[in-house]
């Protein structure tokens, strides 16, 4: 019974951001069906669930919206639902029948959210890419990686899921508050492109402070310093530190033992923020954090205000102690996986099912959502119009 339980939402199935979205939705409460492409629908076993965890907490239905039955489906559903989500290219859905006209005609309070990676319209509105691309020609990519090496995408998280998915959710929800009190539906134009610039807000302010330089991996938080960086240990693993403030850099002095290190070399410790030195001080912290093993690091500096974390794989994160404790990861139909978020004290979420093979719950949710009887059902198999 989570904080979005009894929103009633149409993902139209795509990738990437779009299923994300609709994971999100599900795991705060919401009942959201995901439409899939009929010719998907192979009638596989639902008590084998795909490993797509991606997928979870949504029932699937298959039609074929190429088909006037089959969008016609869709339509009448869209005239029960809260809110719809598609990632297609502009103009798609338009041309399929199902665009943001068309559903607000039968749904005039419906959320209509389109995802994409360049926006609805300018230039690049019509081309293909992807979330390096589009973080790329947002302004964020140009400073991500060390001084002197070319710019490293951190995977796919800013562009797909910071700036696309989750900004998408966000979109959503605020449109359905909206529409509660306005009567009114809207769209909702989710860019990827657009997100990714937002994430970006804080190191804009540092630019028109003054204080942020935009070549690459010279700046406080992009490992231009010592005091925020990875260093690699004896056993070739890997420790974060963080200590930007004054305190929790005494502490990384006191824990590491930086001072007395350089003072056996016959130098003086330069001041934190003297950007003259910082580049030589990573090195000696580089000796120095090479010197012991990362288990070893943990016993030191764990439990104090210095800021720091072991580098931790996917397989190390979900046994870490405290990830144990908070139930940071959850194991749901045999799999490990990450625990919805954010946590709520009334109204939680929670993983409701396991990820849907397409068409598994067709007859269930045409059933539930229209009223669609078996004969009616038949039917519509029987022209491929659902599946």
């Amino acid at each position: 019974m989570g904080p979005l339980h009894g929103v009633k939402v149409i993902e139209v199935a795509g990738i990437g951001p779009g299923p994300f979205t609709a994971m999100m939705l599900a795991d705060m409460g919401a009942d959201v069906v995901r439409v899939d492409r009929a010719a998907q629908a192979t009638g596989a076993d639902p008590s084998s669930p795909p490993a797509d965890i991606l997928n979870r907490g949504r029932r699937s239905v298959a039609l074929d919206l190429k088909s006037p039955e089959g969008l016609a489906v869709l339509l009448d559903m869209v005239a029960e639902a809260d809110a719809l989500i598609e990632g297609f290219r502009p103009g798609v859905a338009e041309r399929l029948g199902f665009g943001p006209e068309a559903c607000l005609e039968r749904n005039p309070k419906l959320v209509f959210s389109r995802m994409t990676g360049w926006g609805q319209e300018g230039p690049y509105a019509h081309t293909a890419g992807h979330d390096i691309n589009y973080i790329a020609l947002a302004g964020v990519l140009a400073h991500l990686g060390r001084a002197g090496e070319k710019p490293t995408p951190p995977i796919n998280l800013v562009g797909d899921f910071g700036g696309g998915g989750m900004l998408q959710a966000f979109g959503v929800v605020c449109a359905l508050f909206e529409a509660q009190r306005s009567g009114q539906g809207q769209v909702v134009d989710a860019a990827m492109v657009d997100g990714s610039a937002v994430l970006m807000t804080m190191m804009w302010a540092f630019t028109a402070m003054g204080i942020w330089s935009e070549e690459r991996g010279t700046n406080m938080l992009d490992t231009g310093t010592h005091y925020y960086d990875t260093y690699e240990t004896a056993d070739g693993r890997f420790v974060s530190i963080g200590s930007i403030e004054p305190q929790f850099y005494a502490e990384l002095l006191r824990l590491t033992g930086l001072e007395a290190h350089l003072q056996s070399k016959g130098k003086e410790l330069p001041h934190q923020m003297d950007k003259a030195h910082w580049e030589e001080l990573t090195g000696e912290l580089a000796e120095i954090f090479a010197s012991k093993t990362r288990d070893e690091w943990c016993e030191i500096m764990e439990g104090t205000d210095v800021c720091f974390a072991p580098v931790l794989t996917m397989a190390e994160a979900a046994e870490h102690p405290h990830n144990v404790a908070r139930g940071t990861f959850v194991e749901h139909a045999g799999i490990t996986q990450p625990a919805p978020a954010p946590r709520f004290s009334r109204t939680p979420g929670e993983i409701q099912r396991p990820p849907a093979h397409p068409g598994q719950h067709t007859d269930e949710v045409l059933g539930e959502w229209l009223g669609l009887d078996g004969e009616a059902l038949a039917g519509l198999r029987a022209s491929g119009s659902v599946a």
